[in-house]
């Protein structure tokens, strides 16, 4: 079972509408409701985005990445969740000048299991991530990111900077991480 971890992101409803639509089973939670030992029920996770930084969010993100590394679960991160995804591993971000909003085109630099063509997404985002840990690879690029999409070297875990949920490439996006 898939659990989607809420941080508070204002698309997160159009992803459960879309999981629900494709009848995939899931379950919500916010940082707030997680247990480490309910991870244990759940194969893959969803961390969605978020609208502030608290350090609770933080930790309970980091936690529920490394608990997805040591047991080879499947993790999509979505903007924010590409974002801890890359610091919890010890890379950085960095806040942009003015915030990202809007459509834009990604091109794919490595094969990945995820996409294999040029999509169209939307971005609404404030940081981006700013230096890769060793570990993470960037998979696919927009004009104005370099790290649209990135990978755990090896195994089913990503990161989206760009909000897949709000696209119907992005959404294709999603079921694929759901069907792997």
């Amino acid at each position: 079972m898939l659990l989607i971890v809420d941080n508070g992101s204002i698309y997160t409803p159009i992803l459960e509408n879309f999981l629900k639509e494709k009848k995939i089973l899931f379950k919500k939670m916010t940082p707030d409701e997680m247990e480490l030992k309910s991870l244990e029920k759940y194969d893959s996770f969803i961390l969605s985005g978020r609208r502030k930084n608290e350090k609770k969010i933080n930790q309970v993100n980091s936690m529920i990445i490394k608990y997805s590394i040591q047991n080879n679960k499947k993790l999509l991160g979505i903007c924010y969740g590409a974002e801890i995804l890359s610091l919890t591993l010890g890379g950085t971000i960095r806040k942009l000048e003015v915030p990202q909003r809007g459509f834009e085109e990604i091109s794919i630099l490595q094969d990945n299991s995820l996409i294999n063509k040029k999509i169209q997404v939307f971005e609404s985002h404030g940081y981006e991530i700013a230096k890769l840990p060793d570990v993470l690879i960037s998979v696919a690029k927009s004009k104005n990111c370099k790290s649209e999409i990135i990978q755990y070297a090896g195994k089913f875990i990503f990161g989206t900077q760009f909000h897949p949920e709000m696209t119907s490439n992005g959404k294709d996006l999603i079921h694929t991480f759901c069907l792997l």
